[in-house]
């Protein structure tokens, strides 16, 4: 199997990725996932897609990730794997699509308004 790579967005968050078969390695940035997910909820998160339709084992991918927290990063790493095994086959397409992992979650943060404190907040108001 050749390399396969994809790309997943999440606020400010961008995963480029790149699969290629092999025994189940996720490589973030030159780091082990345990390293640079130490959080066993945000690796459990990442790993969700692969889980999904038991491929955990098969696949080793290579990650290049930037921008945003590292929960942003970890969802637009779910997005990138997701994305991915849809390339290597569209047969798992419909089982990813039924749990979300397929769709882009486009919220990002409003920006700040001119003459307002933050987004939506007012200055405090007090009519005497």
């Amino acid at each position: 199997m050749e390399v396969i790579n994809a790309i997943g967005r999440r606020k400010a968050a961008v995963a480029r990725i790149f699969v290629k078969s092999g025994s189940g390695k996720i490589v973030i940035n030159k780091r082990e996932i345990d390293n640079y997910f130490p959080s066993t909820i945000l690796q459990y998160v990442v790993r969700q897609p692969l889980n999904k339709i038991e491929v955990v084992e098969k696949y080793d991918i290579n990650v290049n990730l930037y921008g945003g927290g590292f929960k942003g990063q970890a969802e637009a790493l779910r997005l990138a794997i997701a994305r991915a095994l849809v390339k290597i086959d569209e047969n798992n397409k419909p089982a990813l699509k039924a749990e979300g992992f397929l769709t882009r979650d486009s919220r990002i943060v409003e920006r700040k308004k001119p003459g307002r404190p933050k987004a939506r907040k007012r200055f405090q108001f007090s009519k005497r």
